[in-house]
């Protein structure tokens, strides 16, 4: 009797060759110095805060004025499929959000990133990092694209620089693709961030 697979969280291809991987949450991704945590209805306010704070969100698409329309949409993501919401934690605190979505084939849109003034210094790479880890070697994906708007002059620079590609445009966005060689410089160029991996709890 042949022994049980183990399981590495991508789609299993079956007799009809490789599937397109899948984004699913994880209950924690542990890093260097954050953890990622599945987002719940109880989170509502706290993500509330973040979106409708006009500084905090002016890059980010705009939300509901409504409290419980944040609440009744985390309650909706707790049974729905295709997107992973996590709440980015340092010390057992809660400092910010990050969410991986848009599945293309293989590759996965990140988003929802929004960071508050008492993040570490290191949170916004170690965050960014830790999702690349996450979709590619965990969920099987290849590739990442995302947008930014094209007043976010640091974010742009810094995607620039670790290799990513301008695809277009789109309203106040600029359209961006990392590529496999470049999601595999971006990791040997930030691995001090996360020089231990990414933990997964399922």
């Amino acid at each position: 009797m042949s022994a049980t697979p183990p399981d590495t969280g991508r789609p299993d291809p079956g007799p009809g060759g490789p599937t397109a991987p899948v984004i699913r949450p994880a209950a924690r991704l542990i890093g260097k110095t954050l953890v990622l945590r599945n987002a719940g209805p109880d989170d509502a306010p706290f993500i509330f805060a973040l979106r409708t704070d006009p500084e905090k969100a002016r890059y980010l698409s705009p939300v509901s004025p409504h409290l419980e329309d944040q609440r009744d949409w985390l309650a909706r993501y707790q049974t729905g499929t295709g997107q992973a919401y996590f709440i980015i934690e340092h010390g057992g605190q809660a400092i910010g959000t990050i969410r991986l979505y848009d599945a293309q084939g293989d590759s996965f849109c990140w988003g929802s990133w929004i960071l508050t003034d008492a993040r570490p210094r290191q949170a916004a790479v170690e965050s960014i990092l830790m999702v690349f880890i996450y979709a590619i070697d965990h969920l099987g994906f290849r590739r990442t694209h995302f947008d930014v708007r094209a007043a976010n002059a640091r974010a742009i620079a810094f995607y620039d620089r670790i290799g990513g590609t301008r695809t277009g445009i789109s309203g106040e966005d600029i359209l961006y693709e990392l590529t496999p060689r470049a999601l595999a410089h971006a990791r040997i160029e930030l691995a001090d961030f996360l020089p231990g991996g990414l933990r997964i709890e399922s």
